[in-house]
């Protein structure tokens, strides 16, 4: 979000600047959704028209799994187009592509046709970027800088070699002093393009710049890969940047980085010729031999920043870079670690970030040398499981999982580990590398539990080294951290026992299991009978679902342990009947109470269940009122019509009837919706939980399950006096911008004289800041204003928008709200506000409501500037910053 208005100082002002909507994706197969989903839809005649045949399967491939990794998603064929939603997807930059798979495993894989290359070293790729406020810093402003190509003749292939410039707003090749410049270099396995395409290098400098976050310089990226990287960065790439920008040509005005091969060659042109960039960063790089004393000394005194970047141990670079940090400390040679970025390996995720720090940081009297926060040591090299060495996923403890096969899969040809690891616990396919009889995978860092199986040539498997799960088609994964605490088991001893319940089914006509889990501290004979839940299962699975998927012994000891639950008997037995309530009512529940001591009135039992399982419930609720008091659905209505039923009969004999649904992607969603409206119609009591963010999965199950089991068997409230309060609907928060009125324009003091210069005052009209955004919208985000100022003119005679600068002020003042630093004038040493400067800015917690804004304006010009009446816009920019 980014909001802007733009002032005429001197005269008229000119209507405000709408922020620059990042485009609509250019790939005409993708539409966004509500919910923040977007839908991939491929027609199935151009698939075909590309494949030359009918696929037997097509995905969708992309950085969309976990932690960003590569994954797959298959896409349903219905009617005449393939389709498949993702989401919601956080913020960010994504790119995918579309493989289609023949039946002997052939894979083709394609952009859309007819949209252009999005990635050059990539040409099947499409990109996607989503918005949002954590990813402002890289998304398209309304103006900016400049891109343009250079090419020159390559000194080392005497071959045309292109590179593209960056260069910043108000760029001015005749100013006295020429512009610093950062050469980033590519890797070998990239172009030089990739800087913009996957880098948004340009999106990221304009956000710096209109922070005030940037010194004005000039960007060159380029690749110096080949035999002689040293004298093509030098002779060539910075040759010919000199001679086709006005840019500095000494150390403390030039800078290099790069990214793994073109990190190497930086830290290797730092070694060689010491001095020659006063600042250096490497971004997964590594550096070969050693340095000398003497030539560290060198780099010292020549260097103002080197500072070294890494993503975890999923990084190919981590172990390289613990010997790099260990070449420099030997060597004496003074750097800055960022630390080991925790979250991603060596994607674009990280190298697009630590630009960001590093382009903020060169050129800068004091670039500061602390790691970003959130950021590790690296405490030394990383040791991964050896092939052969593990059976079961292996959680190191930072939760990079690795999955590896046995050898049993050595002749396919492709594997994948599928699991609930989409972003709403969908299913997505990760590819697997066949490392000798094996195939094997490193993923995350990944965070709480998941259920998985791999897929063996288009073939699901089942690991068969899971010794846990026995009775679903999946094995378990929990992962300890922040999320899904409820999920993981409790220690030893401390929860209820699960014990398994056989019982003969006259409705089945054979013997039937049941898991049954007993608080902690059950007691057989105690007078009072515990009371009893009969928690169901969905269409498809069986008994075992709800304690090897569902996690329900988990959550029932979390919730026991911590006081949320009076303590219970939980019985999840099969359903796949024909007469379900008669399995229940007449073979389950009796069996259940000879062996357990359990109640049979209807205050004291319980029954839910989820999808077909709820449908199940709800039927019994309708149908044999009396039986149970409490009720629980999720994700389930009457999909096949409502039965006959005595709305009175059920209202009496119900305590608590609670309905839950997922998302629109959850199926049943319109059924759970439908199902609402009959009941209200006839006059049935229930509550709605509201929608459960997800679609028809165990993770919005689980979610109800946590909800449910603590309201069970409580007492109702006595009768009283009933309040009622309305809440209106309310309108979506906004993040917004306004200038009080300021007529024609602001119209500076007459000027005065002082020694060489003309000076002229004025002030900025009142602005102000309206956030109301709710923290679902905003995130962790504060925001921040910056103005920059444009050429004055007059008829035909101009001076730049350098002689223009200002003092911020806060006139409503309080925590988190803070003016911007002032900005001197070009005749006064400083800047002047021709590039960006900021006005004032607010943390996340200083945002809320209104702040007014103000800044004392100052334009000094020359004495000897030619007379007349001159204007120039003032150009204000509100945009959210973390």
């Amino acid at each position: 979000m980014m909001t802007g208005t733009a002032l005429v100082v001197g005269a008229a002002a000119l209507p405000s600047t709408a922020s620059a909507a990042d485009g609509p994706a250019a790939d005409p197969w993708v539409s966004t959704i509500p919910e923040g989903y977007h839908r991939f839809t491929a027609p199935q005649a151009d698939v075909e028209e590309i494949v030359g045949t009918r696929p037997a399967v097509l995905e969708l491939q992309g950085n969309i799994g976990p932690s960003g990794t590569w994954s797959d998603l298959a896409m349903d064929p219905s009617g005449s187009s393939y389709h498949a939603t993702v989401g919601p997807l956080a913020p960010g930059l994504y790119y995918y592509q579309y493989t289609a798979t023949e039946a002997d495993r052939t894979k083709h894989s394609f952009r859309t046709p007819g949209t252009p290359v999005a990635v050059t070293s990539h040409p099947a790729w499409n990109t996607l970027f989503v918005p949002g406020p954590s990813v402002q810093w890289m998304a398209d402003l309304p103006s900016g800088g400049t891109v343009d190509e250079l090419t020159y003749d390559s000194p080392v292939t005497d071959d045309e070699t292109t590179t593209l410039v960056w260069t910043p707003p108000g760029y001015d090749g005749d100013r006295v002093d020429p512009y610093p410049v950062l050469y980033l270099l590519a890797d070998s396995s990239q172009t030089f393009r990739e800087w913009a395409e996957l880098g948004r290098v340009p999106q990221v400098l304009d956000n710096l710049a209109a922070e005030g976050r940037l010194e004005p310089m000039v960007v060159v990226m380029a690749q110096v890969s080949g035999s002689d990287p040293r004298t093509e960065l030098l002779d060539g790439v910075v040759a010919a940047t000199r001679d086709a920008y006005h840019v500095a040509g000494d150390g403390s005005g030039q800078a290099v980085a790069g990214i793994r091969a073109g990190a190497q060659q930086a830290l290797t042109v730092l070694r060689s010729d010491p001095g020659t960039f006063g600042a250096v960063g490497s971004f997964s790089g590594r550096l070969t031999g050693t340095i000398s004393a003497s030539t560290a000394r060198e780099i010292n005194d020549g260097t103002d920043l080197l500072r070294i970047y890494v993503g975890n141990v999923l990084d190919p670079a981590y172990n390289q870079n613990d010997a790099l940090l260990k070449t420099l400390a030997r060597a004496g040679v003074e750097h800055d670690f960022d630390g080991v970025d925790p979250a991603q390996g060596g994607t674009w995720d990280t190298w697009r970030s630590g630009l960001r720090d590093f382009a903020s940081r060169v050129f800068q009297d004091d670039p500061g040398h602390e790691p970003r926060d959130g950021h590790r040591p690296l405490d030394g090299p990383y040791t991964a499981p050896a092939p052969g060495s593990i059976t079961l996923p292996h959680v190191d403890e930072h939760g990079i999982v690795t999955f590896e096969t046995g050898t049993q899969w050595a002749d396919a040809k492709d594997v994948t580990v599928w699991a609930n690891w989409a972003p709403n616990g969908a299913w997505f396919r990760v590819p697997m590398t066949k490392v000798g009889d094996r195939w094997r995978v490193s993923m995350g860092p990944l965070d709480g539990f998941y259920y998985y199986r791999y897929v063996v040539d288009g073939v699901d498997e089942k690991d068969p080294e899971d010794t846990v799960n026995t009775l679903t088609g999946v094995s378990p994964l929990f992962v300890p951290g922040k999320t899904d605490h409820m999920l993981g088991d409790v220690p030893a001893g401390q929860g209820g026992d699960l014990s398994v319940l056989t019982y003969d089914s006259a409705v089945a006509n054979e013997e039937r299991s049941a898991y049954v889990w007993t608080p902690p501290g059950y007691d057989a004979d105690r007078a009072e009978p515990y009371p009893v839940l009969y928690l169901n299962h969905g269409g498809g699975q069986s008994w075992g679902d709800w304690v090897e998927v569902g996690r329900a012994k988990q959550i029932l000891d979390h919730h026991s342990i911590d006081g949320a639950i009076v303590p219970m008997v939980v019985v999840m037995g099969n359903g796949n009947v024909p007469d379900f309530p008669a399995e229940l009512l007449d073979n389950l529940a009796p069996a259940a109470r000879a062996k357990y001591n359990i109640a049979s009135d209807p205050d004291h039992q319980a029954l839910a269940g989820l999808s077909l399982g709820a449908l199940r419930t709800l039927d019994t609720w309708l149908t044999r009122p009396g039986q149970f008091g409490w009720i629980g659905a999720f994700s389930g209505g009457l999909f096949f019509g409502a039965p006959e039923f005595d709305a009175a009969a059920v209202n009496k004999n119900t305590r608590l009837a609670r309905i839950y649904t997922g998302d629109v992607f959850d199926f049943a969603y319109q059924s759970v919706m439908d199902t609402m409206d009959l009941l209200s119609e006839a006059g049935v009591k229930y509550e709605f939980a509201g929608v459960t963010p997800g679609p028809h999965g165990f993770d919005t199950w689980q979610a109800n399950l946590i909800d449910f089991v603590p309201r069970l068997f409580r007492e109702v409230p006595p009768e009283g006096i009933e309040l009622r309060a309305v809440v209106p609907e309310q309108e979506e928060g906004v993040l917004a911008l306004s200038v009080a009125d300021h007529g024609d324009g602001v119209t500076l003091t007459p000027a005065t004289h002082a020694g060489d210069r003309l000076r002229f005052r004025g002030a900025l009209p009142a602005v102000t800041v309206t956030d109301s955004r709710t923290v679902a919208q905003a995130g962790a985000s504060g925001w921040a204003v910056a103005g920059q100022a444009h050429t004055f003119t007059s008829d035909t005679r101009v001076f730049g928008a350098e002689h223009l600068g200002w003092s911020p002020r806060v006139g409503t003042p309080r925590p988190g709200l803070a003016a911007g630093a002032a900005r001197a004038t070009f005749l006064s040493g400083g800047q002047g506000l021709v590039v960006p400067g900021r006005l004032a800015s607010a943390t996340p917690e200083g945002r809320f409501g209104s702040a007014t804004l103000g800044a004392d304006l100052t334009l000094e010009v020359p004495v000897d500037t030619a007379p007349g009446s001159y204007a120039g816009t003032l150009t204000l920019t509100l945009f959210p910053v973390d």
